[in-house]
């Protein structure tokens, strides 16, 4: 309690276990604080007495703020105790793994030394791991790259078997292919859904109007008048009865009526009943039409410019077909005159002969 001012007097109990707590802490950070300055110490002794806060600092903000600091400091020190745990645990496997690699190296050397005519054992995974380093010492380092970008997608496929490029690319090819069928399949089953969804409301909604359509309600009991009377009671019962027969035949007389309301019902609304391949069809159905129609498009473009009159059309196609006689007319004049410039020598020296 020495946070307290002197004149200060506790007269409660919650007051004196509130400070005793607050002592405990402050005796706990002072102890964590003394543990962090320890090498300090022992280079220079003057810095153990700064080790502790002063006592203007020794308030509940300056408490919880080291407190705070405490608590991440230890769980730091504990993650990093655990990792060098790890690495320690690790370091020693792998040194074991090393430790006993040399021994069966060592161990096929001397049998080799001392054996001539027998064949010695051979380790697979020691030929493996030797063939590999070999393997990684010729190669470069684009060379590097690419195995081991080759063997991620041998594993990502699935292929480790066959890891050749061929078949990682026949394997690439089919997995696209897969996911473009699962693609189309996703897309169908959501259509489904929301045809469902639709399907569901509607049957709701119809459900509903069943349910609270006065048409399909059953009737009401009938009243007795005289409840003393145990013989007007009993001809009630006999009169309610009555009317519930009557009821229920009148029900029975109208429920093929209802029957074929439905089924109109059914007609009117037009229940599809879809299927995956009827919808595939009609999607290759529409794929056609569409195909047929940017043909015929492209044909419309032909026209493109003519009068919508059939006369002033054809009349506009024969200045047009005109026009183009007189381009083809000029172009072959153009090339006559162009022949007959550009070969004057030839002529003379036919002429020089005869």
């Amino acid at each position: 309690m020495s946070h307290l001012a002197p004149q200060a007097a506790i007269f409660s109990p919650s007051i004196a276990r509130a400070a005793a707590s607050t002592a405990k802490d402050w005796a706990y950070v002072d102890s964590w604080l003394r543990r962090q300055f320890t090498h300090l110490h022992q280079s220079d002794p003057s810095v153990f007495s700064k080790s502790t806060p002063p006592t203007f600092e020794r308030n509940p903000e300056t408490l919880a703020a080291l407190l705070a600091l405490v608590a991440a400091n230890e769980e730091a020190d504990e993650e990093r105790d655990r990792l060098a745990r790890l690495e320690a645990s690790a370091l020693a496997e792998v040194r074991a793994a090393e430790d006993e690699k040399a021994r069966r190296r060592n161990g096929n050397s001397n049998t080799n030394a001392s054996t001539d005519t027998a064949c010695a054992e051979v380790h697979g995974d020691l030929l493996a791991e030797d063939l590999l380093q070999a393997l990684d010492s010729g190669l470069t380092k684009e060379g590097l790259t690419a195995l081991d970008a080759m063997a991620d997608v041998s594993l990502t496929l699935g292929t480790p078997a066959d890891p050749s490029p061929t078949h990682l690319a026949h394997r690439f090819a089919e997995q696209t292919g897969a996911l473009h069928e699962t693609e189309h399949l996703l897309h169908r089953v959501s259509l489904l859904q929301s045809y469902l969804a639709d399907e569901s409301a509607r049957l709701a909604a119809f459900l509903e109007e069943l349910r609270l359509s006065p048409q399909y309600q059953l009737p009401l009991p009938l009243p007795t008048t005289d409840t003393n009377n145990e013989g007007a009671g009993e001809a009630g019962l006999i009169k309610e009865n009555t009317a519930l027969e009557l009821a229920l035949k009148a029900a029975t007389t109208r429920l093929p009526s209802l029957q074929r309301q439905v089924e109109a019902l059914k007609k009117r609304v037009g229940i599809p009943s879809l299927t995956v391949e009827e919808v595939l069809q009609d999607e290759e159905a529409y794929l056609r039409l569409l195909a047929r129609k940017k043909e015929l498009d492209a044909q419309v473009r032909a026209f493109a410019g003519l009068p919508p009159d059939v006369e002033a059309a054809r009349v506009e196609l024969e200045n047009l077909r005109a026009q183009l006689r007189e381009a083809t007319e000029r172009r072959d004049a153009d090339f006559e005159m162009l022949v007959e410039r550009e070969s004057p020598v030839k002529v003379r020296r036919n002429s020089r002969r005869f």
